[in-house]
């Protein structure tokens, strides 16, 4: 099966949103899971514990909208278009 270039970009622009969402999820449980455990085992530390968690939830969102960003360029502004062999 021979693959012409737009339906490769779309085919790795799906895995890549596929992997770039759902990694930077698996870490935002792993995030919470902890911060909960840590505020179970010391309730007093909480807002201090919360801070902590919003900023690392937040970074890890980050990563998921640059993900999406770059999914979005490679399909609907693929810079490499113009490159193209083969008519």
């Amino acid at each position: 099966m021979e693959w012409d270039f737009v339906t490769l970009s779309t085919v790795l622009a799906a895995l890549g949103i596929i992997i770039g969402i759902i990694l930077p999820a698996i870490g935002q449980i792993l995030v919470a899971r902890k911060a909960l455990e840590a505020i179970a085992r010391q309730p007093e530390a909480s807002g201090s514990i919360s801070t902590a968690l919003l900023i690392s939830l937040a970074m890890l969102e980050s990563l998921a909208i640059y993900v999406l960003v770059v999914v979005l360029i490679l399909l609907f502004a693929n810079p490499l278009l113009k490159y193209k062999v083969g008519g």
